[in-house]
């Protein structure tokens, strides 16, 4: 199923360009970034749905071909009613007007189906400015460390648990580093990609400073405050011991390796637990929350479902949005517990389905982070976030491979605070 951030677009099943509303039967599409054994779930699911006057039909798109199917069904005009999208795509669609805003449907509508009802962190993140919202959180992501539980024993070294600190991670992979076939202790493409400065937050504001920037959609200011260079530099220095793999490792196989048990630490995400069931790793290996300095802190992100601007009948559309986060997951996510929905009353299948499959740790782990008394984004949502990323690529990794001097994070900063208020 899904864990990124993509495209996002508009669409229209009958392909009236101005109405929210109209007479007579109406057909709602859908379109998904799904596997074909998920979407035939989400088909069977979506069988279930009755209204005499809504017909729901899913459009299928190529097998890795999603994002180039929204570009040129966005360029077209011909665009879904209801797509996947990624929270980026969201906020950057509705501040252009492109999306419809559900703002006031999910806070003053009837019955259960309402923004309390969700994830607080989702349903903020998933405003603009102006507090509008051009489509609903549908599924989490959380994020934490994998690890191999046999690489831990024959180390001796105590497994990782909520609570613990950085200190212990980097300790734990100063002593994993280079045994039973593994070159490094802990690879953490998270915090050394170009995602990096925004997980860092993390050890920040768990020692009580500063987030790198106050607002992933809508920032004002970046910074690195003493705590966040503190973090940063205890990780070059479990970079440059070789306990750390560095920027630039090569993360492709790295699920593979932890499989096989040639990398005892990973980041990762809790969707790894449904490819992890199928595959059957030859390890005993478990999940942990995020070290912290003192309150737990961790990363959130979610992927949604969006609606173009100019579906034919919102009304429509909205019955079928409310019913694939309200029933649609209860069919799906027993078989391949992926995510947690955002919708909380529909968690219950995703956390038994795991709980029934001995994943404790991933059930612990996942609540832990939906807990969590801090959050941090995953990256920037604007339209110049791919700047931001040649900065991270020109000064942010350099710090961490030791080729640039940490003091350089103020250099970094500054230059994203001109392109901050630049943008306005």
């Amino acid at each position: 199923m899904a864990c990124a951030g993509l495209l996002t677009a508009t669409a229209a099943c009958s392909g009236s360009d101005s109405g929210n509303k109209s007479d007579g039967p109406v057909t709602v599409t859908v379109m998904t970034w799904e596997s074909a054994a998920t979407n035939a779930a989400i088909d069977k699911a979506l069988a279930g749905f009755k209204d005499d006057n809504i017909t729901v039909k899913r459009i299928d798109t190529p097998s890795g071909g999603y994002g180039d199917k929204l570009a040129s069904l966005t360029q077209a005009k011909k665009l879904p009613d209801l797509f996947w999208c990624g929270n980026d795509t969201e906020q950057q669609y509705t501040a252009q007007g492109l999306t419809v805003d559900w703002s006031k449907r999910i806070t003053d509508g009837d019955g259960d189906f309402k923004a309390d009802k969700f994830v607080g962190s989702a349903m903020e993140n998933w405003k603009t400015a102006d507090g509008r919202m051009g489509g609903l959180p549908s599924l989490m992501n959380a994020y934490g460390i994998w690890y191999s539980v046999d690489a831990f024993k024959a180390a001796g070294v105590t497994e990782p648990k909520a609570g613990w600190s950085w200190d212990d991670m980097y300790s734990a992979a100063t002593k994993l580093a280079n045994k039973g076939g593994a070159k490094y202790g802990l690879v953490a493409d998270n915090l050394t990609s170009g995602d990096a400065p925004f997980s860092m937050s993390m050890y920040s504001l768990s020692a009580g400073g500063a987030p790198f920037t106050d607002n992933v959609n809508h920032p004002t200011k970046a910074e690195a405050d003493d705590k966040y260079v503190e973090g940063v530099t205890k990780l070059a220095d479990a970079i440059k011991s070789g306990a750390v793999a560095p920027p630039g490792y090569d993360v492709s196989n790295v699920q593979a390796l932890f499989s096989a048990g040639k990398v005892p630490m990973m980041v990762g995400g809790q969707w790894l637990a449904a490819g992890f069931q199928t595959d059957k790793p030859k390890i005993k290996y478990g999940f942990a929350p995020f070290p912290q300095v003192n309150t737990p802190t961790t990363l959130y992100d979610s992927v949604g479902i969006c609606t173009p601007q100019y579906t034919a009948n919102e009304d429509a559309t909205y019955k079928v949005l409310q019913y694939l986060n309200t029933k649609v997951w209860d069919a799906v996510l027993p078989a391949s517990p992926v995510a947690p929905p955002a919708y909380t009353p529909a968690q219950a299948s995703y956390f038994d389905a795991l709980t029934k499959a001995g994943q404790t740790t991933v059930v612990d782990t996942v609540k832990a982070d939906l807990a969590a008394e801090k959050t941090v984004g995953v990256r920037f949502t604007t339209t110049w976030s791919s700047q931001v990323a040649d900065l991270t690529t020109a000064y942010f990794q350099p710090i961490l491979n030791g080729k640039k001097p940490v003091s350089e994070l103020q250099t970094y900063v500054g230059k994203i605070n001109d392109l901050i208020k630049s943008a306005g």
